[in-house]
């Protein structure tokens, strides 16, 4: 089992790895019929204000209203521009806009804690950056039953709007844990009971041929970055790598088709054993 060496105390500042944006401390403005809704029936933010274009009649708004409402969070009207202008450009509303607290994340213990009893299956990101690709893997994550999302404190993208609008609401459900070692805590996992997966391109194992008795147990599946592939650290720390294989002429994909992939074999093939 390989260390991680840390960085030298005396690296200059400059050659340190950039950080990932930070978060607004102030209330964030959810865009969207899906991320909305799904925010305020999961009741994991601090939920204040939604705001309807004027003029909105639709089915599914008139619905969201009442659902607001029942939840206690105050309904205003409000102008198209006024909307644009609180979720920035290039954002398509949907006539819908909440005002909300962030996002909580958890500890890596509470992810633990989860699935008492069953199954336990976790999704980690290692240095996937783009908000698109965060919320489709999460909403890829939360339709397959994972329990929850290991994300890295640096180069990776924060919880933020865009990751809700891009998950259609599926990260508003699940549980997020950040680390900041990431290969410690897949160690830690694995002294859990979980076994480690990884996707790889240039793997020798086929994700269709997995023993039984391997897609049985507790899992966690390491998805890296597209074009650089997760890092030596995180790969030296894998139990198995595996590889989709491609019939084309293309010869990768989106890691967000990855995993939908990946997640949903390994899900086919647990009920399999399962029920064996």
């Amino acid at each position: 089992m390989s260390s991680v060496k840390p960085r030298a105390r005396n690296t200059p500042r400059s050659q340190a790895r950039p950080k990932s944006p930070a978060r607004a401390h102030g209330p964030e403005q959810l865009a969207g019929v899906h991320a909305v809704l799904e925010a305020i029936r999961a009741k994991r933010r601090k939920l204040r204000v939604l705001r309807v274009r004027t003029g909105e009649i639709r089915t599914e708004v008139a619905e969201l209203i009442d659902l607001a409402t029942a939840a206690g969070v105050r309904v205003e009207r409000a102008g198209a521009e006024q909307l644009a202008v609180l979720v920035g450009p290039g954002v398509n509303t949907q006539g819908v806009v909440l005002e909300a607290g962030r996002l909580p994340e958890v500890a890596l213990e509470e992810l633990l804690a989860l699935s008492p009893g069953g199954q336990r299956e976790l999704v980690a990101l290692d240095g996937v950056e783009d908000p698109q690709n965060v919320g489709a893997i999460a909403r890829v994550a939360e339709a397959a039953g994972v329990a929850g999302m290991i994300l890295t404190r640096r180069r990776c993208a924060p919880l933020s709007p865009a990751v809700s609008r891009a998950s259609a609401g599926a990260i508003e459900w699940l549980p997020c844990a950040r680390v900041p070692n990431l290969p410690r805590a897949l160690i830690r996992l694995k002294s859990e009971g979980f076994w480690v997966f990884g996707t790889d391109s240039e793997a020798d194992l086929d994700l269709y041929t997995l023993p039984d008795r391997i897609v049985a147990g507790d899992r966690v599946v390491v998805l890296g970055a597209e074009g650089r592939g997760m890092r030596r650290g995180v790969d030296r720390v894998l139990d198995y790598r595996l590889k989709i294989p491609l019939g084309g002429k293309i010869s990768s994909l989106n890691v967000s088709t990855a995993a939908a992939i990946t997640l949903f074999e390994l899900k086919r093939r647990s009920r399999l054993a399962t029920s064996a």
